[in-house]
């Protein structure tokens, strides 16, 4: 079996059978790789850390996490497409924490660009950037980027794969490799004789790997066409590992508490009444908190609540109304950035009418099915970490630290994931259940948050204000100048991570905002960082996810004032900037057969926005149900450049508008005293079964480059639906939730 660096050999592939007799295959963008993570044993051999070939079959160690994207389905079949094998006799695991997993997509979506109008030339850049991952050791799962990371590296691993098998079939039966064919796991002769590729990986192994040309579209077999779900059967079934799920022997349960005024410390406690329960265990002091060790979690839950605490001030304003004037005090200050700057946006064109407005959405918190937890086991020379995460890398570097060992000496093994959204990017899960685990050296612990920890100890999508100033003329947009306030995730991220400031301007912060694909001849976004110290990161499309509301929400204004369909509107600006733009606009109005017209108890908005590399554009309709606003259809388009699996990209859109309703009519985080007032989800609800609108979504395949798919169906959600309520009520929303000011049907 492979296995890892130090790692013992029998710990790497969970749940799997043994690996034996294989060869593996990998291919990067650079010339000198980082280090293969795979180390073979007597009989083995490992090449390369993607694709293994053995006695049992092909196994695709996919280092991006499944968390519901269909990531590990896409990758097997950009695999099988080029090795010429079928889908469901590909095992798919998730592959260790190593340098040679990098993200090669990361950093090219930080270049200061708008996305959409990169040339060739810049994209190339990015893609040689890429290599920075490697560098930076960022193996990671986020920013829509698994399928940007995966397309070309995967298939090269499969083509490379494929034709050394056949240079090691052509060795043994003295033939040229052009000879042979390749099909269904076998490797093929004129004469009629075919080998197995587990039959020749050995041979395989002896020689060096052979590079291929990448088949074109024309002739794929699997991908661009719905494929089986791999991990279907496992969810269906309830066999699935999640990290909640984990069981090691002689395991023992634990949950915490932390100051639930955020980044606050603890003076002492008092748990004479927890100690006294049948069933705990353990007491332990977390610094900033306490955990109960138990003989199970549900007891460890109880018992850590039971617990008196004596915490320390919230080191923020202690109410949500003083959180939000703090905010506004961002903008007495000079920008963090103006990335946007066309024109002159100082100076009202002649004869336009002016409008203007403001816009406040809360702090919202990423509210994953599965809560927060991690399971650990310190050996003192060794930890080893079972939970659901985002960066396996990152968070074996972080624990080695908090448990006083060297990155080496920390084994990751990430599950599946019940909910991301950006909320296992965090780590503080992970460091606290190795910093429990060290107090109980030799014992696996699992450490699991109640709903209400997780709900209230989240790191938030920042509270965010919007000033917008906007003109039009003749029926046209001729003006937009906006102002954005929030605190910055990237910002807090990079300190959290690695202690280090963010320097220039934060493209994340206004990602959304400066770069809409209209053409608006005087345009100017500014972004403003507040300082407010409450916890916050990345939630599911991050800056896109409040920029798209203030943008959207005022283009739609700016249409009313002008007097013209809100569509058409948005169909002349962007038809005028970017092609792709206007073609998911086009198609969403074919759709939804939008005639700018809506009967009495019907209201329709529209929403186009960009994120990404992917434009999004989304119809919701609402009718007045006794009073009562109600969902009814939602049409939804996006154009992807390349669909590698439509139905899941569908999937994907739906899920994405899904999150942005919920978050647009239920979805706020306040403060009382400093503490978080949602503890739970009825608190804190979303959209359900009899709630959700029905939904039709249609994938183009127009722009030049591969878009992302996870996050671009979130940003146009909100705004969409309240244009659609100002179509119904004739009331604009400048806040969210809807719930407080207009009545929804639940």
């Amino acid at each position: 079996m492979a296995s890892i660096g130090k790692i013992a050999r029998r710990a790497f592939l969970i749940g799997s059978a043994a690996i034996v007799g294989g060869v593996a295959f990998g291919a990067y963008y650079v010339s000198r790789p980082a280090p293969n993570p795979l180390k073979p044993g007597e009989g083995e051999a490992a090449l390369n850390p993607f694709v293994l070939i053995d006695q049992q079959g092909v196994t695709l160690f996919a280092p991006r996490a499944e968390m519901g994207q269909g990531v590990k389905t896409t990758w097997a079949a950009l695999i099988a497409e080029e090795l010429d094998v079928e889908l469901e006799d590909v095992r798919v695991l998730h592959g260790p924490a190593a340098r040679a997993y990098y993200n090669s997509a990361f950093m090219a979506d930080a270049l200061p660009n708008r996305g959409y109008d990169v040339s060739d030339f810049q994209h190339s850049i990015g893609e040689v950037l890429g290599v920075l991952g490697r560098t930076l050791n960022m193996q990671g799962t986020g920013g829509s980027t698994s399928m940007k990371d995966g397309f070309t590296r995967m298939r090269q691993a499969g083509a490379t794969a494929r034709e050394t098998l056949k240079q090691a079939a052509a060795n043994r039966l003295g033939v040229d490799s052009d000879q042979l064919k390749t099909a269904n796991g076998m490797v093929q002769a004129p004469d009629g004789t075919s080998m197995s590729y587990s039959e020749i990986a050995l041979d395989a192994a002896k020689i060096d790997p052979v590079e291929s040309d990448l088949r074109p579209r024309s002739e794929w077999r699997l991908l661009g066409k719905t494929q089986p779900r791999v991990d279907m059967i496992e969810k269906a079934t309830g066999t699935a590992e999640f990290g909640i799920d984990v069981r090691q022997p002689g395991m023992k349960f634990a949950s915490v508490r932390m100051n639930p005024r955020l980044g606050a410390g603890m003076n002492g406690f008092d748990a004479t009444e927890a100690q006294s329960m049948p069933g705990v265990e353990k007491i332990v002091d977390m610094g900033d908190g306490i955990a109960v060790v138990a003989n199970n979690t549900w007891l460890a839950m109880q018992a850590v609540e039971a617990i008196e605490v004596d915490w320390q001030e919230a080191p923020y304003p202690p109410e949500t109304d003083q959180v939000f004037a703090r905010i506004a005090e961002a903008f007495d200050d000079e920008p963090n950035s103006t990335m946007r700057d066309d024109g002159d946006a100082d100076q009202l064109p002649e004869g336009a009418i002016e409008l203007t407005a403001e816009y406040q959405l809360p702090y919202l918190a990423h509210a994953t099915m599965e809560p927060m937890n991690a399971t650990a086991l310190f050996e003192g020379d060794k930890l080893t970490l079972w939970c659901g995460n985002q960066m396996p890398t990152i968070h074996q570097w972080k624990c080695a630290a908090e448990a006083g060992l060297e990155s080496e000496q920390v084994e990751v093994h990430t599950t599946y994931l019940g909910g991301g959204f950006g909320r296992r990017v965090e780590l503080d899960f992970s460091i606290l259940a190795t910093r429990l685990a060290k107090k109980m050296p030799g014992v696996p612990v699992q450490l699991t948050w109640s709903r209400e920890e997780d709900m209230r100890h989240d790191f938030y999508r920042p509270g965010a204000i919007g000033w917008m100033r906007g003109a039009v003329k003749d029926g046209a947009a001729v003006l937009l100048d906006g102002k954005v306030a929030a605190a910055s995730p990237v910002a807090q991220v990079m300190d959290r991570i690695a202690g280090l400031p963010a320097g220039g301007p934060d493209k994340v912060h206004v990602e959304g905002f400066f770069n809409p694909p209209y053409a608006i001849p005087n345009f100017r976004m500014s972004g403003h960082l507040s300082d407010v110290s409450i916890p916050v990161g990345f939630w599911r499309s991050v800056g896109n996810s409040f920029n798209g509301f203030f943008v959207e929400s005022f283009i739609d204004e700016m249409a009313h004032k002008a007097g013209t369909d809100p569509m058409e509107f948005r169909l002349a600006l962007a038809r005028q900037e970017w092609a792709p733009a206007a073609g998911v606009l086009e198609t969403v109005k074919e759709m939804s057969n939008w005639t700018g017209q809506t009967p009495d108890g019907v209201g329709r908005g529209v929403a186009m926005c960009y994120s990404f590399g992917t434009p999004v554009a989304q119809v919701i309709e609402v009718f007045d149900d006794d009073g009562n606003i109600r969902l009814n259809k939602a049409w939804i388009a996006c154009d992807m450049g390349l669909a590698l699996d439509p139905e899941t990209v569908k999937a994907q859109m739906s899920g994405g508008m899904v999150y942005g309703l919920s978050a647009a009519l239920f979805g706020e985080i306040t403060f009382a005293n400093g503490e978080v007032e949602q503890g739970n989800f009825p608190d804190y609800d979303a959209l359900r079964m009899s709630t959700m609108p029905h939904t039709e979504v249609q994938v183009l395949e127009t722009q030049k480059h591969m878009g992302g798919a996870g996050e671009p169906g979130t940003p146009p959600a909100a705004p969409a639906l309240a244009n659609a309520i100002f179509d119904l009520t004739g009331k604009r929303a400048r806040r969210l939730p809807l719930m407080h000011d207009f009545n929804i049907w639940t």
